[in-house]
């Protein structure tokens, strides 16, 4: 997502709830040990050692939001075993992510969905919710579970930039998502990533408003970066 909270911040966020709803809900889906072990989520250090944080399966992770285990106002998101809170978003990252699913809605007219931070399933401790991601076919596809790849997944980053830069685009890239679009308010341009190469993207593509991008699954549709800007 596109503004993200450190992650120590984010943590304590989500433990604020856990004393209210761990003996609650959890305990129907996982075992006490798993219960135990999730309270050291938020790593903590010591004079002597850092105790390093339980990492959860998506499995576990969608089995709490069936319960309602968190409280709905609270934004969340799984990254390779943790689990993170999202800040509330700003207006210039609300009008931009407006700009561009306007945009792309002309190009992906028939047979692909646009996902407005919806989740993607991402191997067996991910789950990100992505500001949009472009998937093959149509919502009731994905009745019975999140989509697991992405013909196009893009980022608005301003606050969050290095995230998406960093933690983001290796988690993308790991998990083959062939288009990366990071819409860089903090520098006024839009980053293109293609090609993955294990947690790498070998193609990166810095664009200013005059230039123009086509999407790897549309190549016969050119986008002027201005209108994707706001």
């Amino acid at each position: 997502m596109a503004e993200k909270v450190d992650r120590q911040t984010g943590d304590c966020a989500l433990f604020t709830y856990l004393p209210i709803y761990l003996f609650t809900y959890l305990p129907v889906y996982l075992s006490t040990q798993e219960v135990i072990m999730g309270l050291v989520l938020k790593s903590q250090r010591s004079a002597d050692a850092l105790i390093h944080p339980y990492r959860w399966t998506r499995r576990e992770y969608e089995k709490m939001v069936e319960v309602g285990f968190f409280p709905p106002e609270v934004r969340l998101e799984l990254i390779e075993g943790e689990i993170l809170t999202m800040a509330a978003q700003s207006s210039h990252h609300a009008v931009a992510l407006s700009i561009v699913q306007s945009r792309l809605n002309s190009v992906y007219t028939v047979g692909y969905y646009m996902r407005i931070q919806m989740p993607l399933a991402l191997g067996d401790n991910s789950e990100p919710e992505p500001d949009i991601a472009i998937v093959r076919g149509q919502p009731l596809d994905y009745y019975e579970q999140h989509p697991t790849t992405a013909v196009l997944v893009v980022e608005v980053a301003y606050s969050s930039l290095e995230y998406d830069q960093q933690r983001k685009l290796r988690l993308y890239a790991r998990h083959a998502i062939p288009e990366y679009w990071i819409v860089n308010l903090a520098e006024y341009r839009l980053e293109v990533y293609r090609e993955p190469v294990g947690e790498l993207y070998r193609l990166h593509l810095l664009l200013q408003g005059a230039d123009r991008v086509a999407p790897l699954s549309h190549p016969e549709q050119s986008i002027l970066v201005a209108d994707l800007l706001p």
